[in-house]
């Protein structure tokens, strides 16, 4: 049965490839998006597709839409992006969850809130669970987002309690893939950037902190099983092969053919040392695991990049901005 599905975000990273995800199994998707972050051309060979529609919108204003289906996946996700207007940032998650929650109760529709391994903090527990609470530094400069979307998840779940939403809740880990934002400032694409064009890979910190880095096409098949699925809590959907950023570098210069430098920088504040999901509930509930290896993953984002770099010199103008990790 065809469903009517809104992708908030839906323009941006992971709501592009969850766009055609989504129209393979026929269904009508509606994409929202005020593309801050979010891109036209990512979205450029969908728009004359019959069951596909685009509303230029920002989730921090209410939407009348009538829909079986949504995914909540709008908000600047790297550092760059959500310290730039802290406020604004924290409104998306906050207002923009209110606001789809609302929606989905009128229309009693089935959501998923977006949300995020950064809902652990600079974590004390290793690897992270669904039931850890997380450290997070409620102040810091991370909080508009950390804090933003942690209080999303509570949304979630007072309107699950209180109004019967049918709310799913994915806490996403580091993602890679086609159509990152070059100039966003996480480590993938800062690293891949600097290697091609033959600069030298910045490390923020001493290189041991850690990260899990998952391929796009696992991350939204993970993401549409747990929407479809009948559990109701928060799941985390990750790659659990953990790597140390200096080790990361190492790959990335060797998979790109360069010899160039490693350099450092010290840690900004706040900045997590060690990332890494454990999928137990995902492999149990959802029959989920990563397929694509690092290797794989990382050739497939290098060509996408090499691509990218042939045709313009950069994407959208960075801002000057406050110093932030590549570690993300």
């Amino acid at each position: 049965m065809t469903q009517r599905i809104l992708v908030t975000g839906g323009a941006g990273f992971l709501g592009s490839h969850l766009c055609r995800l989504l129209l393979q199994d026929n269904n009508d998707v509606l994409c929202v998006d005020n593309y801050f972050t979010g891109s036209k051309q990512n979205i450029s060979d969908l728009t004359a597709h019959p069951n596909f529609e685009v509303i230029r919108h920002d989730v921090t204003f209410p939407l009348y839409l009538e829909v079986d289906q949504i995914y909540n996946l709008a908000c600047p996700a790297s550092p760059i992006h959500y310290q730039y207007d802290p406020v604004q940032t924290t409104k998306t998650s906050v207002h923009g969850a209110i606001n789809m929650l609302g929606l989905a109760k009128r229309v009693t529709a089935r959501i998923l809130q977006a949300s995020t391994s950064e809902v652990y903090g600079d974590p004390e527990v290793h690897p992270q669970t669904e039931d850890y609470w997380g450290r997070v530094n409620p102040i810091g400069v991370r909080a508009c987002y950390d804090e933003g979307k942690r209080c999303a998840e509570t949304l979630c779940f007072d309107y699950h309690r209180q109004h019967n939403v049918d709310i799913k809740v994915v806490r996403i880990f580091n993602t890679y893939g086609p159509r990152m934002r070059l100039n966003d400032g996480r480590v993938i694409p800062a690293f891949i950037g600097q290697a091609i064009r033959g600069e030298d890979l910045t490390i923020f910190g001493d290189g041991m902190q850690t990260r899990s880095f998952c391929y796009v096409d696992d991350q939204v098949e993970g993401i549409y099983r747990l929407l479809h699925s009948d559990y109701v809590y928060p799941v985390n959907i990750g790659n659990p092969d953990e790597i140390t950023i200096k080790d990361f570098a190492e790959e990335i210069i060797k998979l790109t053919g360069t010899n160039q430098k490693v350099v450092y920088h010290p840690l900004p504040i706040n900045d997590p040392l060690q990332r890494q999901p454990d999928i137990t509930l995902a492999n149990s509930v959802l029959d989920w695991h990563p397929d694509i290896q690092l290797a794989e993953g990382l050739k497939k984002t290098i060509n996408y990049f090499e691509k990218l770099l042939e045709t313009e010199e950069t994407t959208k103008p960075v801002l000057k901005l406050p110093t932030i990790s590549l570690a993300q």
